[in-house]
């Protein structure tokens, strides 16, 4: 059974979403929040599986409530709700540690099979689509530390060797954290560098256990921040 908690400041959005949800047997509505704070408090209390994120919202918004939320370090993932797929809010919202996010028009079995991918530990949101946000909120990258920024396309580069999140991975791992991060998929991966679907997959869990990331969509992000690899011009 997957557990949701509802956040958007719009009541009859809310009543949708927990028709919608609340006609699945495998999925509950622990509760309902209309703010980032209330959410926040909300997740301490009930510890949802999923969160179902509204950005857009008076006093705290979805970005600050999300990035709190992963602080805390609870197993609770969040689903960002947006209103286009290149947003602003996407991008800050997947920045923040958010395991993905939906358009607010999206099918509601499009919502519905993300809320479930999302309580099993995967991201919901295409390699591609996550690298096209950070390419176009580009300008919004942390700036590399002092010694520069390695080439774009070298795995071993000396802006990855730089950035601690990374310094345990072999050469194999920096490498496929560099293709994940151009927006490859695993079928890509293993076609391209010759590997078997199983490897690409085992070396793929043991990046995100060594850098902590949470999940895909984090792990492109870091390859930005760790200058593995460069927004398109």
């Amino acid at each position: 059974m997957t557990t949701v908690l509802i956040v958007d400041d719009q009541p009859l959005q809310r009543l949708g979403f927990r028709m919608l949800l609340e006609s699945q047997d495998d999925v509950t509505v622990l509760g309902e929040a209309d703010n980032g704070i209330s959410a926040v408090r909300k997740v301490a209390e009930l510890r949802p599986d999923v969160v179902l994120m509204d950005v857009r919202m008076p006093g705290m918004d979805g970005v600050e409530a999300t990035r709190r939320i992963v602080a805390s370090g609870d197993r609770t993932r969040v689903l960002i709700l947006t209103t286009f797929d290149l947003d602003e809010y996407a991008y800050a919202g997947l920045r923040a540690g958010a395991s993905g996010f939906l358009v607010k028009d999206a099918q509601p079995e499009e919502l519905l099979s993300g809320i479930r991918a999302v309580a099993s530990g995967d991201a919901v949101v295409a390699p591609g689509l996550t690298r096209r946000l950070l390419d176009a909120y580009a300008d919004q990258l942390p700036v590399p530390g002092a010694g520069g920024a390695g080439d774009a396309g070298d795995a071993g580069g000396a802006g990855g060797t730089q950035d601690p999140r990374i310094a345990a991975l072999t050469e194999r791992e920096r490498e496929i954290l560099t293709v994940i991060g151009r927006g490859w998929s695993n079928a890509e991966i293993s076609a391209r560098l010759q590997l078997a679907e199983s490897t690409v997959k085992t070396h793929i869990s043991r990046i995100l256990a060594k850098t902590g990331a949470r999940d895909r969509v984090q792990a492109v992000i870091l390859a930005y921040d760790a200058r593995l690899v460069r927004p398109a011009p």
